[in-house]
């Protein structure tokens, strides 16, 4: 059963930060750095920051330089940075004037960033020191001209970041970086500004990442796009009086948006170069933070914190938490609700575009639920044959944002495959109420067909995780010669409990007051760290090979 609504043609007149010179409200960075440059955009945690005046300024001298490297609308570069200042100068350098980014997962290996060059036809490398080995393993391996590769400190053989930033005819040919603060006027733009895009690698279950690229709009930069203006709307996020803070990479498509839309709309961002939970309370308590994303692994570990610990900081700034990603267990929700109270939003969405949300007033009166479609989106529930299913049946789930369209870069195949018409899955299975909530029953490459019968592992995990020995589960189907498949659950013992069969008798006698006989995993392995990508997506794949492997 699907909702639809028409979008609403405008961003309001009253988003974004008043200018003071003209009385009216301006989005985007540049237009911002313009009416209020002294507007702090930008706090690292170890309190390095930037003003909205010096981060517009790095990014046209940044912007100038790749326009003088001969690079031009739909054109791409490559970054490979943490979560830093330099990381956003570069991606506003480039979304002004019309390139993709593609920022790099900094935890690939050389060869694999090396894939993310060739294949997104970037002749542009800028990396940070951290990773020296990586950049330059990949520089090599893509046969990169090293004088078109920037470092962000020093790796052998790039050129400092610095070199990139073209001198600004309007400072004197000073070819700092950062221009003045207190200077927007002086500024010399780009030429041919239009707006780019992030073009980020999915992290897919199988084969090579791919590329999602959509097609440019031809929009100006200089004001925020209306599908953002609403894509916060619909978290209730609106002012320029908040304060967002970054606990999660910024190579994740929700986390770069998060961020980067909060400074389109005038909003302080903090952040994270590495998440710890206190350290995420102390910086939510030291900078009046009021709003996140982030992923129920964080929840979790913040929720082991002792009381006394928790209890040190002040969270009463918060007003909207915004998590996704990843299914969270309904325990551990209810239990952020209680301390936090309800500010969680929850979130059904990808890289691909379109999704759900549902307030934590909402999650109470619905758990379980991913919430309802944004107002830019369509939501069906379709049988394998296409045809929309019954309200309440379960099937795959697809959607499609309104004038939006995606191809996976130089995958065209695997392209058609996500499309019903207009709409796309992400693979997912679930199903839509009367109340049109969407439940989410698991990732169809997850389910286990056992016996003839479906099985969702996202059920089994998040009773698991309810015992107090168990930190964290992965449930997935192992082969069986009679059944086809059986269920198996491998674990992360929680701290203070030590392997034994004992413990996992418990585990299994516990979760058998819960859960149907047929649902029961028939034996348990326990791990030291199940594999987590950053963004709280397990990586299910890794763990169910070996098993697989011995069978054949």
């Amino acid at each position: 059963m699907g909702r639809m609504s028409a979008p609403t043609p405008s961003v309001p007149a009253d988003a974004g930060v008043l200018d003071p010179r003209t009385g009216e409200h301006v989005t985007s960075v540049y237009k911002i750095a313009e009416a209020e440059p002294d507007r702090i955009a930008v706090i690292e945690a170890s309190g390095r920051q930037v003003t909205y005046g010096q981060l517009a300024g790095a990014a046209h001298g940044y912007a100038r330089g790749l326009q003088e490297l001969g690079l031009g609308a739909g054109d791409c570069i490559v970054l490979l940075a943490p979560n830093s200042i330099e990381f956003l100068e570069v991606y506003y350098a480039a979304i002004e004037i019309g390139l993709y980014v593609a920022p790099a997962n900094w935890h690939l290996t050389g060869p694999e960033v090396a894939y993310i060059i060739d294949n997104s036809g970037s002749t542009v490398f800028i990396a940070d020191e951290r990773f020296a080995d990586v950049a330059t393993a990949a520089a090599t391996e893509a046969g990169l001209d090293m004088a078109r590769c920037y470092a962000v400190g020093d790796v052998p053989g790039f050129r400092p970041l610095t070199e990139l930033a073209a001198p600004d005819p309007g400072d004197g040919g000073a070819g700092e970086a950062s221009s003045s603060s207190d200077s927007p006027g002086s500024w010399t733009l780009p030429t041919d500004r239009t707006l780019g895009a992030p073009m980020l690698y999915t992290s897919g279950t199988t084969g090579r990442p791919k590329g999602v690229r959509r097609p440019l709009t031809g929009a100006s930069p200089d004001q925020v796009t209306v599908p953002n203006y609403y894509f916060f709307a619909g978290f209730d996020i609106h002012g320029p009086d908040n304060v967002h803070i970054c606990g999660s990479p910024l190579y994740h498509t929700a986390v770069l948006n998060f961020v980067t839309i909060s400074l389109n709309l005038g909003q302080t961002v903090v952040l994270m170069d590495k998440w710890t939970p206190e350290e995420m309370l102390r910086l939510i308590d030291a900078h009046g933070v009021t709003q996140s994303h982030m992923v129920p692994t964080q929840f979790s570990r913040l929720l082991e914190l002792p009381d006394e610990v928790r209890a040190k900081y002040d969270m009463s700034s918060l007003r909207t938490i915004v998590h996704g990603a990843a299914p969270c267990p309904q325990h551990v929700k209810q239990a952020m609700l209680d301390w936090w109270g309800p500010v969680l939003t929850e979130y059904y969405a990808g890289t691909e575009g379109g999704g759900c949300t549902i307030t934590g007033e909402e999650w109470l009166r619905k758990p379980g639920s991913v919430g309802r479609p944004w107002k830019t989106t369509t939501l069906k529930i379709l049988d394998d044959d296409g045809n929309e299913v019954p309200v309440g049946e379960v099937g795959n789930v697809y959607l499609q944002m309104h004038g939006s369209r995606f191809e996976y870069h130089e995958d065209a195949e695997k392209t058609a495959k996500t499309y019903v018409g207009e709409l796309f899955t992400m693979g997912d299975i679930g199903y839509v109420d009367e109340d049109g909530y969407l439940f989410l029953r698991d990732r169809k490459n997850d389910m286990i067909i056992s016996g003839g019968v479906n099985i969702y592992p996202a059920e089994i995990e998040s009773e698991m995780t309810r015992h107090e020995a168990v930190r964290d589960a992965a449930v997935f189907g192992i082969p069986h010669p009679d059944w086809g498949e059986e269920v198996k659950a491998v674990i992360e013992l929680a701290e203070g409990f030590a392997e034994s069969e004992e413990l996992k008798a418990q585990i299994l006698a516990d979760l058998s007051e819960r859960l149907a006989k047929y649902k029961m995993p028939r034996s348990i392995d326990v791990v030291d760290a199940l594999p987590r990508q950053a963004n709280g997506k397990l990586m299910k794949r890794t763990l169910k090979e070996p098993y697989w492997a011995e069978a054949k």
